[in-house]
């Protein structure tokens, strides 16, 4: 049976709208936080799926900490972008971030549990 993974199907759905809206700001000229953005946003993913092949608990736990850190700084580019005057709006892509750390938060939470 091939069971959905939700925070790695939400993760990599997440990237490709990422890239897309990096795109957008590249087309408005708006290169460094679109480098920015498009870093930390894809990162996320990267790491999620990275932790899929971790060593251990501890390794596990790790790299979602790092996925995270990085949800948390793309949250911060797009806050960028939406209240800057001159920036296209990330219209939906905070949600969807939001639903990324909070999954995040409960795989952690429970994965510190079951030492």
């Amino acid at each position: 049976m091939n069971r959905k993974n939700v925070i790695l199907d939400n993760s990599f759905q997440f990237a490709l709208k990422i890239i897309e809206f990096t795109e957008l700001l590249e087309e408005n000229r708006k290169y460094v936080i679109g480098k920015q953005l498009l870093r930390s946003g894809t990162s996320v993913g990267a790491n999620i799926r990275e932790a899929q092949s971790a060593e251990s608990r501890a390794d596990f736990t790790h790299k979602l900490k790092i996925a995270d850190k990085e949800a948390n700084e793309t949250l911060y580019w797009l806050k960028l972008c939406e209240y800057s005057k001159n920036y296209p709006n990330p219209d939906g892509l905070e949600e969807d971030l939001v639903v990324i750390l909070k999954l995040l938060s409960s795989i952690i939470a429970s994965s510190k549990k079951n030492k």
